[in-house]
């Protein structure tokens, strides 16, 4: 027994002296590269130079060197047949990536290709249980080197899906990773080394991949285990503990953002955006700097969802009235919160573009004889955008004219604010249901008075709750019945449908009806109004997750414009949910969380429900914990992308839909309600009750006989 302690021992001590005099991983690359700074940081041994020649030279025999490209995606990277031979002679192996197509012969490489709608997805057992074949990863703003491979590791294709690709790989896949065992080398058909920079997704994956790259090359160094931190993350981990007035530092980071977030448009860049949206372009490289403004010149979309090769987001430049509205919303509170002047002016100055300078509310909307008039436009300058009038879009603006205005105590916008709501109400059919859109062509030719008397049928609460909710606020605030009865037939209408005949199924939809069927709890508190409310809420708060989250869930594939891609050829073609089946674990931040905040707000004040007021504060919560953290990109610091995987704790989805991706960003819509409801949880007051002293009856009164006639 001691013979055999004394072998254990002199094993051990030979063990751990190997390891300490393992063989160092040799780098041809610039020393701020991704994987060689990883690397070092995760305690492997490592020495770096500055071509591959160099590094072949100085590698120990039977070693590991890793050939990475440096100036991505305008060159290839260098390496010739006789550095190559060099390589063979010292039997080293090599990973090589984005390689000049000389470099091997036997290999028919084609000229660069970009992706549009492609993803990397795994096509070998490589990477073991964890990563299985077809399994989907995000190589965002590719660019690649055509070629046949007879066993790729990774393939880039256009593919359907949330985690694995359903439909299979399709036959026009081209290789990304793949190994030619006879040389000892690994060949990567594209950069994948800036997979930090880059923002690759999902993390833990990535680092799966790298780590069985770099045990295939040397499995002498053992297990690998890489550490890094993402330079996009959210604030806080699932479990941390949460400082003390958590939410009121979100709402403090939220309101930052827009005044940072480079989206405001500032003089200098007036004249280009303008030419760029009479054209129809809807995407701008962002300014490397946030330009100081104030609101006069408006504020951008928000960020297109395409991450590019450098880890920036193009910007959307469409000059949307509800990004505008919503806005001015959380500034306006965050100049009553913070005494913030810069956040007031922009406020005001944000709702003045919108309502007087823009021509969104000018034209045919500002003639008394049109069909339009008093209407708000979708969005200013470009054709496409100022033709249309989105009953959902106008009333976000009204909402979020009304939350600042009583947050700014100003009385301007009232006028607008009482047209607004009469033009919405006078083209709503008898039944209470306005349609998804009326354009400015189709009131020309018929009149308001056409679609006043149509007998419109809409069961979508997404198009029409929200102006159920704002007659429902008109009335309290005007005494105007019809705004009242209109509402009432619509909701219940919808509600005896509900859920079989609404237009989709989804907890996007509940989210939205929740504001309504609140507002009309307050105004008539009926046994029926209360049962609607808890029966839409428990149905959502179904799919609420122990740390807040609320899963997206859609009854069957979707309808209308709104569906699961059903092939990998429909991947990317229209608007679709971030999930490919129920079950996936995505929270939706654009269309669905932070109207759900705003709905279970408006409903626990209404009925103090216990278990209502416990589903908000743990979605509060989750919200405050995924909010955008990044030093790196300040853009984007104390915002919201679209989609978050509760379960990997990671901005993830399926990132099919044709405008609105996983890491979308828009200054208005759910995100600007969930930054609007937290600071009216700080304040300890409800949307409905904070905004009971803005009074439009004056100017109400005074448009009533002249728009209704």
């Amino acid at each position: 027994m001691k013979c055999f302690r004394v072998f254990v021992s002199v094993f051990l001590f030979i063990v751990v002296a190997a390891q300490g005099k393992q063989t160092p991983l040799t780098f041809s690359c610039a020393d701020q590269n991704d994987l060689y700074v990883t690397a070092r940081k995760s305690g492997l041994s490592c020495k770096r130079f500055n071509t591959a020649a160099l590094a072949i030279e100085n590698a120990s025999d039977d070693s590991v060197v890793l050939v990475l490209s440096e100036k991505y995606p305008a060159e290839l990277t260098t390496i010739d047949q006789e550095t190559l031979a060099a390589a063979e002679k010292k039997h080293l192996h090599l990973f090589i990536e984005f390689p000049e197509t000389n470099a091997f012969p036997e290999i028919q490489f084609g000229s660069t290709k970009t992706i549009a709608w492609e993803r990397g997805v795994v096509a070998d057992d490589v990477f073991g249980d964890a990563l299985p074949r077809l399994h989907i990863v995000a190589v965002h703003d590719c660019h690649y080197l055509p070629c046949k491979a007879a066993k790729p590791w990774l393939v880039i294709a256009r593919v359907a899906g949330f985690d694995i690709a359903p439909y299979g790989i399709p036959t026009n896949a081209s290789p990304l990773l793949f190994e030619i065992p006879e040389r000892r080398i690994i060949v990567a058909t594209t950069k994948l080394s800036n997979f930090i920079s880059a923002r690759y997704a999902p993390s833990a994956d990535w680092k799966r991949i790298w780590e069985t790259i770099l045990t295939t090359l040397d499995p002498s160094h053992g297990s690998v285990d890489l550490k890094w931190t993402p330079e996009v993350a959210p604030k806080y981990s699932a479990a941390e503990k949460l400082p003390r007035n958590f939410e009121r530092k979100a709402f403090d980071a939220s309101a930052k953002w827009i005044l940072n977030s480079r989206l405001l448009v500032g003089p200098s860049r007036t004249n280009e955006i303008v030419r760029l949206l009479s054209g129809q372009t809807e995407t701008i490289e962002q300014p490397l700097h946030n330009e100081y403004a104030n609101g006069t010149c408006g504020i951008l979309e928000g960020y297109a969802a395409g991450i590019r090769y450098d880890g920036t987001q193009l910007q959307r430049l469409p000059l949307r009235a509800d990004c505008h509205a919503e806005s001015a919303m959380v500034l306006a509170l965050n100049a009553t919160m913070n005494r913030d002047r810069r956040s007031s002016e922009v406020a005001a100055n944000l709702l003045d573009y919108v309502y007087f300078k823009s021509g969104m509310c000018g034209g045919p909307r500002a003639d008394e004889k049109h069909g339009a008039f008093g209407l708000i436009g979708w969005g200013a300058v470009s054709p496409a955008w100022l033709v249309a009038n989105y009953g959902d879009d106008e009333a976000r603006v009204m909402l979020g004219t009304i939350a600042a205005a009583a947050s700014l105590k100003n009385e301007q916008w009232n006028e607008p604010l009482a047209k607004g709501l009469l033009a919405n109400f006078r083209v709503t059919g008898k039944l209470g249901f306005a349609g998804d859109r009326i354009d400015i062509p189709a009131l020309e030719k018929n009149g308001w008075k056409y679609f006043g008397n149509a007998e419109t049928v809409n069961l979508a609460p997404h198009f029409e709750s929200y102006l159920w909710a704002c007659n429902l606020w008109a009335y309290r605030s005007t005494g105007f019945q019809p705004f009242l009865d209109k509402a009432t037939n619509a909701i219940a209408m919808t509600m005896e449908k509900y859920p079989a005949g609404w237009r989709l199924q989804d907890n996007s939809e509940r989210s939205r009806m929740l504001l309504c069927l609140s507002w009309l709890v307050r105004l008539e508190d009926t046994a029926q109004h209360r049962e609607w409310l808890k029966t839409v809420a428990t149905d959502l708060l179904k799919h609420q997750q122990p740390n807040g989250a609320i899963h997206e869930w859609l009854g069957g594939t979707g309808g209308g414009h709104y569906q699961i891609p059903q092939s990998n050829e429909a991947f990317g073609t229209g608007e679709t949910p971030l999930i490919q089946k129920n079950g996936d674990p995505a929270s939706d931040q654009l269309y669905t969380t932070g109207f759900a905040l705003f709905g279970l707000h408006e409903a626990v004040s209404a009925t103090g429900d216990a278990t209502l007021r416990d589903a908000e504060d743990k979605l509060a919560e989750f919200l405050c914990r995924i909010q955008i953290q990044s030093e790196k990109n300040p853009y984007l610091d104390g915002w919201w992308f679209r989609a978050f995987d509760d379960r990997r704790w990671e901005y993830w989805a399926s990132s099919a839909d044709a405008g609105w991706g996983a890491w979308s960003i828009e200054a208005g819509w759910a995100q600007s309600w969930t930054s609007a409801v937290l600071a009216l949880r700080d304040k300890k007051t409800s949307f409905w009750e904070f905004t009971s002293s803005v009074d439009i009856k004056e100017d109400f009164e005074q448009w009533r006989p002249r728009m209704l006639e």
